[in-house]
């Protein structure tokens, strides 16, 4: 029997908790404005193709809000000031509005709309002083209304409602403000209905997650984070509440059966976090299937997948197939993610145009099919065995950076796969019904970790995540000190603990990830907690009313995330913002005496690796700073050719006496670059290059991974940058250092 190759998609939809639990509201809008934008559509494209089977998550903390927000009893800060009146706009109001309602990515939700582009750019050139100083009533009437209304999903665009907004463009009222409103509320009443419609029909599937999106390995026991890191700083308190686990586990399953009418058989673990401790209570609940990544395989079947040149997976036999977890409560089957192919969709693919990105996806597919029955017996040529690739991945965040929120990405793939006779997608269910997994793996020998790293570093380790921690813990241990606050005679205190459990205060605590909403994540964690103490007529303790952490941004920085940035050399702040930084300006040495090199900024996606240097303002090369910039580049623990810089006058001192494998030549008077590559006997070769340079206010440059040729997709490197003027060395940067450029 020949078989095509099967790939199931699986879509994450999860908002934290936003309702403060001693306000009363919402603290943060994003549940209501990716209801708008994210949620829907996306199945409502997907129903538009019935060959097309698919998974989506729905995480129950966001089905709760959803239901509030259409209730019209959620009220958040920035819904309230859009139902105003802006005669009545105090100062404060006024600058909330200013700094908050162009969150977002502008290249996809402002500048396509001219009344909301002319707003924000008159911020960017004027400064928020100004505004708040100079706009009218009407231009804050306009704000608040384009702040929601480009939230709204192409999808909709036909709507004769919406339709009648974006043309009317400005002079919106207070009355056109109402309505729109009205319009949010209408798209989300059709959430859950709509998935529940196409689950009936077997196009879809529904899963679930533990109530609020714990991190059930850590709520069993915070040592798990000494699985995959043995020497992790852990929390003072060790946190030991397996109890909490089939509490979630059960929530989650009662507000499911309700809203879909019927049992849920996958399980999305939150963050794909997975544990030997955590099976037996996931399979006592009825689950039938779980999902984790592919780092969480290698660890546990001690191999490392290896990628060639094209990011493909060379062992494809290992990924691409479920297994099976025996438990003293019935068998589990659990399938992993394909890491890459799920970060393309989630950080790549947006900068691309969509025919090429869709056709992209296909060929990896394709390639991966390939590969299969390359492993066959000689003489094959179709799939002999039940393939599974599993893309799975956040399905409302990547969207803010395509084109038109996805709709022409997903319409150019789904119509290349609705034709397409050696793939076929299905629901994770469908295919374990007809291809149960034949392979196991003992339930003990199943890695304790997450998507990120394999670990649990991204919400414990970390000074600030682990006094999280040490907070959870003590108000975990006064809840238990009542017994008599059962769930039943004391809901509040619970759904209370609930909300602290979740796994998303952590993910925001500490290094790694940061955000314009750092302040307001520490605050809604600690009202959680102190929410437990009040509904247990006990005393707020004086460090939960104190902030976590100190959330001022530090200069230097490691890159939060992938980032895309434009390359015109004007450093667009929104486009940088995830990057790394490293401040030059104030250092010791040569750059200090000029302090014409003021910063850089350094970052990655699946596409280029990318460099921005900042200029003192009217800087002029040749004049003020030397004519040339070279970068020069290494690869740590590679072996491979590596030669001396190609630069004359080179000081005998680290790191400039360094041997490079890499290099990249720039005149910024001319816009001339030149790649070139180490040899043998310290010979440099000229290389092709598609390297894009912008330089206008600042130097931007974009260094394909194509050039670099055999570098592998997940190589590390480290950077410098000479400044020369006739390949004769006048300085280099940053000083007594190198760029780390760490590629996940």
């Amino acid at each position: 029997m020949t078989h095509p190759l099967y790939v199931a998609f699986v879509w994450h939809q999860h908002q934290p908790l936003y309702k403060s639990r001693t306000a009363g509201q919402y603290r943060l809008p994003w549940v209501r404005l990716h209801g708008t934008k994210d949620y829907l559509d996306l199945v409502l494209l997907l129903e538009k193709y019935p060959k097309l089977h698919q998974t989506v998550n729905l995480v129950p903390s966001l089905i709760m809000q959803i239901e509030d927000y259409v209730e019209g009893t959620a009220f958040d800060p920035y819904l309230t000031l859009a139902l105003s009146s802006t005669d009545e706009l105090s100062e404060e109001d006024r600058r909330f509005i200013v700094e908050h309602f162009f969150d977002g990515n502008h290249h996809t939700l402002v500048d396509p709309h001219p009344r909301y582009s002319e707003l924000f750019h008159q911020r960017q050139d004027k400064g928020w002083d100004w505004c708040i100083d100079h706009w009218s009533p009407q231009d804050f009437s306009d704000l608040l209304a384009w702040h929601n209304l480009a939230w709204f999903d192409p999808l909709f665009w036909d709507d004769s409602d919406i339709a009648g907004w974006l043309k009317q463009d400005r002079n919106f009222s207070l009355s056109d403000r109402q309505r729109i409103y009205s319009k949010q509320r209408e798209i989300m009443s059709r959430i859950v209905p709509q998935h529940r419609k196409m689950q009936e029909s077997g196009q879809l599937e529904v899963t679930t997650t533990p109530y609020t999106h714990p991190i059930l390995p850590l709520l069993a026991d915070t040592d798990a984070g000494r699985v995959a890191v043995p020497n992790m700083a852990l929390p003072q308190h060790r946190f030991q509440w397996s109890e909490d686990l089939p509490r979630h586990l059960q929530k989650a399953k009662d507000l499911y059966r309700d809203r879909f009418g019927c049992e849920p058989r996958g399980l999305w673990p939150s963050e794909q976090s997975v544990s030997p401790s955590i099976l037996p209570y996931i399979a006592a609940q009825g689950f039938s299937w779980i999902i984790s990544d592919e780092a969480v395989l290698g660890w546990t079947l001690k191999h490392f997948f290896h990628r060639d040149g094209s990011g493909n997976v060379q062992e494809p036999e290992l990924m691409y197939r479920p297994y099976r977890l025996e438990t003293p409560h019935g068998d589990l089957a659990i399938v992993f993610r394909d890491h890459r192919l799920s970060d393309l969709i989630g950080f790549t693919y947006g900068m691309m145009q969509p025919e090429e990105a869709a056709a992209d996806l296909v060929g990896h597919l394709e390639a991966i099919a390939h590969k299969l029955v390359s492993h066959q017996a000689e003489g094959s040529s179709t799939l002999e065995h039940p393939w599974l690739v599993t893309i799975a991945l956040d399905g409302e965040n990547c969207w803010e950076y395509y084109q038109r929120d996805g709709v022409p990405f997903l319409e150019n793939l789904y119509g290349q796969l609705s034709k397409h006779d050696g793939i076929q997608l299905v629901t994770v269910s469908e295919f374990l019904d007809q291809f149960p997994p034949t392979a196991t793996i003992p339930a003990e020998s199943l890695h304790s970790g997450s998507w990120v790293d394999g670990s649990f570093t991204t919400w414990i380790g970390d000074p600030a995540k682990n006094r999280a921690w040490d907070l959870l813990t003590q108000a975990r241990i006064t809840l238990a000190n009542h017994p008599e606050a059962t769930e039943e005679a004391n809901p509040e205190a619970w759904e209370a603990l609930y909300a602290a459990e979740g796994s998303d205060w952590f993910w925001w605590f500490g290094e790694g990830h940061s955000s314009n909403q750092d302040a307001m994540f520490d605050q809604l964690f600690r009202e959680h907690l102190a929410a437990i103490y009040t509904a247990l007529n006990e005393p707020i303790p004086p460090e939960v009313r104190r902030p976590v952490e100190d959330h001022t941004r530090h200069w230097d920085h490691a890159p939060t995330s992938f980032i895309h940035p434009m390359i015109d050399g004007r450093a667009d702040e929104q486009d940088w913002d995830k990057a790394g930084r490293i401040e030059v300006g104030g250092a010791r040495g040569t750059m200090h005496r000029s302090s014409k090199v003021q910063r850089l900024w350094y970052g990655v996606d699946h596409l280029n690796l990318y460099l921005r240097v900042d200029f003192a303002s009217g800087t002029r090369p040749g004049i003020d700073i030397p004519p040339e910039l070279h970068l020069l580049w290494f690869y740590p623990d590679r072996t491979m050719h590596n030669s001396p810089a190609p630069i004359a006058e080179l000081p005998d001192e680290a790191p400039m006496n360094y041997h490079f494998h890499h290099h990249l030549g720039i005149n910024l008077t001319t816009g001339d670059r030149w790649l070139q590559e180490a040899g043998e006997y310290f010979q440099w070769h000229s290389c092709h290059t598609k390297a894009q340079v912008g330089f206008d206010t600042c130097l931007e440059v974009a260094i394909p991974w194509g050039d670099l040729r055999e570098i592998g997709p997940d190589w590390s490197l480290r950077l410098v940058v000479i400044l020369a003027e006739d390949s004769r060395y006048v300085s280099y940067l940053p000083e007594n250092a190198l760029i780390p450029v760490n590629v996940p």
